[in-house]
């Protein structure tokens, strides 16, 4: 999942040239000071997409909360550094320089977005640091210009992933034959979602329509789709628009089923869009308790309730996820440093987590399934596993 578009190569070129961070590459990275493990946390907790940072948030400090009750990591607890990237790109850039050149972090988790996630990695790559993105699904965060980025790992799957498997849940589970796209032309995230599904999808693209990210108004694209034969519309966005759509689509009165990706799951998409109009409402998720990818599921669920009094969600899931990846990383090297931590996520294999079992390929990128969820009145109906 990945914020709007901007221009990397500005950010690249602004972040390079921004503090140069402790250790540096040469460096080696930042080593274990003290008696704690120092783990930064890049979120957007304010601004656009904050819904999303504020729920792994959540996840990342029940994970640390759990790792210090149990007796830490090699025999020191985990302290957390937060901060507020304010979803903006510029700002994740500042926030990755402050955890490793000040605070002197040894890993970072964060950011949740893929357009500031990617802002992020000329700072990390300096500072040797390797940060996790929870829920970044840009396929160009981990390789760039065909070039591994060592730093960078994701808990989280791909866009074309996704695109692959909703076009094929389109084919072969809504048995859709023609489909309309409304997608966001603002965002790298739709956009990469939007070319992977019409790669895949063997059916008829009847219609494709296009908004930009903060539109409220739809009624112009919904008319020109209304009286089509279609069979289902797929929406690659945003919860804040896909919401929008699906309420004007339903009083409409356009009763297709409607297919998305990971930025459907959060429950702001219920919230704008008002529940009785979600229905036949599909998305990919991360995890799902009817459909549980491991063991770790039920009791992931039973101490978020306990903690936090509501359901988790997929974004809660990844965060959690993502440091006990770290955990597993440190304690396969026997070491909290940077450098070693790297080559512990490099290597991961077999990681049991919540989102599923994990190993990480050449690419840094995690072999796990996924799931697609449905909804009906806005509630969680079915759930269908699907491995890669």
């Amino acid at each position: 999942m990945k914020k709007f578009s901007f221009l990397f190569a500005s950010l690249f070129l602004l972040a390079a040239c921004g503090p140069t961070a402790g250790g540096g590459a040469s460096g080696g990275g930042n080593k274990v000071e003290g008696d704690t493990i120092k783990i930064g946390m890049n979120m957007e907790l304010s601004g656009d997409v904050s819904a999303y940072g504020n729920a792994e948030k959540e996840g990342i400090k029940l994970a640390v909360e759990e790792i210090n009750e149990a007796g830490g990591v090699l025999g020191k607890k985990l302290e957390l550094i937060e901060k507020d990237n304010k979803s903006e790109n510029g700002e994740a850039t500042s926030v990755a320089a402050n955890l490793t050149a000040k605070d002197k972090v040894v890993a970072v988790v964060g950011p949740a977005t893929s357009g500031a996630t990617k802002a992020t990695i000329p700072n990390m790559t300096k500072a040797a640091v390797p940060a996790i993105t929870p829920s970044g699904t840009d396929d160009s965060i981990t390789v760039v210009n065909d070039k591994v980025q060592e730093y960078i790992f994701r808990a989280c799957f791909q866009d074309t992933f996704q695109g692959v498997i909703l076009a094929n849940f389109a084919q072969d589970n809504l048995k859709a034959k023609n489909v309309v796209i409304i997608g966001d032309n603002s965002s790298d995230y739709a956009i990469g979602l939007t070319k992977s599904f019409k790669e895949t999808y063997k059916g008829n693209i009847v219609k494709e329509e296009t908004f930009t990210a903060g539109d409220k108004d739809f009624q112009a694209i919904l008319t020109k789709i209304k009286d089509l034969d279609y069979d289902a519309i797929y929406i690659p966005g945003y919860y804040a628009e896909a919401g929008l759509i699906i309420k004007q689509a339903r009083e409409m009165g356009i009763d297709k089923p409607i297919l998305g990706a990971d930025g459907f799951g959060d429950e702001k998409l219920v919230e704008i869009a008002g529940a009785k109009n979600v229905s036949e409402v599909y998305y990919t998720g991360h995890f799902s308790e009817k459909a549980p990818a491991t063991d770790k599921v039920k009791p992931f669920v039973e101490a978020f309730k306990k903690e936090y009094n509501k359901q988790p969600s997929a974004f809660n899931a990844l965060g959690y996820d993502s440091v006990y990846m770290l955990k597993q990383a440190i304690e396969d090297k026997d070491s909290a440093d940077s450098k070693d931590i790297t080559e512990g996520l490099a290597s991961l294999k077999d990681f049991v987590g919540v989102t599923g079992k994990m190993t990480m390929d050449k690419d840094h990128n995690p072999e796990k399934s996924a799931v697609v969820l449905g909804l009906t009145e806005g509630k969680e109906t079915s759930a269908d596993a699907v491995n890669p």
